[in-house]
């Protein structure tokens, strides 16, 4: 199987998905992440330029730890905005990959616009990425993808329909949360927290309400056609 996150900012992925490819990626299977902003507002001392520099590498440092492909699109943090170029952009970097599932924010649940907007747009372009009449430059991809939202910051407003058991990948997780050392001062003076221990608060909850040590969550997007599994069971590997 292809799996596909979208980043909205350098360290999204990390914090609400980062377990699951992991364990994805240990189990075979192939793994992409899509970084689609360049984080350049990520700084109280760094001008935009040098920390988008920074941060786009941290991303490509963290996705290596898991050996993951790595796709950037550049927009401006805080500025991203739906446009045919941002859609063609969104449709042609999926067809470069062609991934069966993509991880991204939740359209409806999260409260930060750049998410919500990379929710909006993975969902806006899902039967797009198929139409032939809408070139870019990679083909048409053959069918859709399924599509899952990951959590929100602190969970506000998600409520799960499956959980990841990611407890033997929290080293993982953790170790690509770090990736982003230039995030250490920043969210220490934005939220009074390290990224780390922002990472495992959530996931140690979410293990918590799933009944293992570390989890994540994610809700299904809906859409016709549904996709249904081979054996017509609901995935074993995302069931609590």
């Amino acid at each position: 199987m292809r799996v596909m996150a979208f980043s909205p900012h350098p360290d999204d992925v990390e914090l609400f998905c980062a377990g699951a490819l992991a364990k994805y990626k240990a189990r075979g299977h192939d793994v992409a992440i899509t970084l689609v902003t360049n984080g350049n507002v990520g700084s109280e001392t760094l001008p935009p330029d040098e920390i988008a520099r920074i941060r786009v590498q941290e991303a490509r440092n963290s996705a290596a730890i898991i050996n993951a492909e790595f796709h950037f699109l550049g927009y401006d943090d805080e500025f991203l905005y739906d446009s045919p170029d941002v859609r063609r952009a969104f449709i042609d970097v999926i067809r470069a990959f062609r991934p069966d599932l993509i991880l991204c924010p939740d359209k409806d649940n999260d409260y930060i616009p750049d998410h919500t907007r990379t929710g909006q747009l993975v969902w806006d372009v899902h039967k797009m990425v198929t139409v032939p009449n809408i070139p870019t430059e990679h083909a048409p991809a053959e069918h859709t993808y399924e599509l899952w939202y990951y959590d929100t910051g602190a969970g506000i407003g998600f409520t799960p329909e499956v959980y990841v058991d990611i407890t033997d990948y929290w080293d993982k997780k953790a170790a690509m949360i770090e990736a982003h050392e230039s995030q250490a001062a920043w969210l220490k003076d934005q939220y009074d927290v390290p990224a780390t221990y922002y990472g495992e608060t959530l996931s140690r909850f979410r293990g918590f309400q799933s009944g293992c040590a570390y989890a994540e969550a994610f809700r299904k997007a809906r859409m016709f056609p549904q996709a249904v599994s081979p054996d017509a069971l609901i995935p074993t590997f995302i069931t609590p």
